[in-house]
């Protein structure tokens, strides 16, 4: 691909996904576009074996735009950084087309093993601000990550993962066919609050239960004291 081709698609990608942008001019100026930009130059200094130079692109990169994506990642397609402060990319991360990462969003690994240690995203996956995904694992095509949430283990194609380890909570309930269509992070499912609710129902029937036992006890006393007069 030309750099000219990539400069296009790189800026269609942002005026698709980014409801803000107002015209075209707006996308020179956003983190996103000039760190995909040093991160495809860097990337190609990697792959020929030119480490320091590459990490001296990304590093400077990181600097002017708070997004730092190691050289050595393998990017696809349409990835999206919505302003992206705070953004980290690991040097094995994989990431597939069509990828949307809000701000404060890690692709990390655990502890200093080597070969493959960070994370793989598939296609059409979308990750909310502040998520971390911690290994080496995968993360499934049209899968979403709420925000904050810290995921540790693989996550199967077409989940919603929310919370602190993250857990599934939605499995295949909705197939997102275009990432456009997948950037809302906020009516995502709350298990801690279907606990609360759930805890409130079974009160308020064992409330109900225990008025109607002391009713009992109250008309049986009444029986008795009668009976004895």
């Amino acid at each position: 691909m030309g750099f000219i081709q990539f400069v296009k698609e790189e800026i269609q990608v942002i005026k698709d996904r980014d409801p803000a942008i107002k015209s075209t001019m707006e996308v020179f100026l956003y983190p996103a576009f000039r760190v995909m930009l040093s991160y495809r130059r860097a990337h190609k200094q990697y792959l020929k074996g030119h480490f320091f130079r590459a990490r001296l692109i990304s590093q400077r990169a990181a600097r002017r735009t708070g997004i730092e994506i190691h050289p050595g990642a393998q990017i696809g397609k349409g990835l999206f950084i919505d302003h992206g402060s705070g953004v980290i990319i690991g040097e094995t991360s994989i990431i597939g087309d069509n990828v949307t990462l809000y701000q404060g969003v890690t692709l990390g690994g655990t502890g200093k093993e080597t070969g493959k240690r960070h994370p793989t995203l598939c296609d059409n996956v979308m990750v909310s601000a502040g998520a971390k995904i911690i290994g080496s694992f995968t993360i499934g095509e049209n899968s979403k990550i709420g925000a904050g949430a810290v995921v540790i283990k693989e996550v199967p194609p077409n989940c919603t993962v929310v919370g602190v380890p993250g857990r599934i909570v939605k499995q295949d309930n909705e197939k997102v066919c275009h990432p456009q269509d997948s950037m809302d992070q906020i009516h995502l499912p709350d298990p801690t609050m279907e606990d609360i609710l759930n805890l409130q129902c079974v009160n308020t029937e064992l409330c109900s239960r225990l008025s109607e036992l002391e009713r009992e006890v109250n008309e049986l006393k009444r029986r008795e004291e009668n009976e004895s007069l």
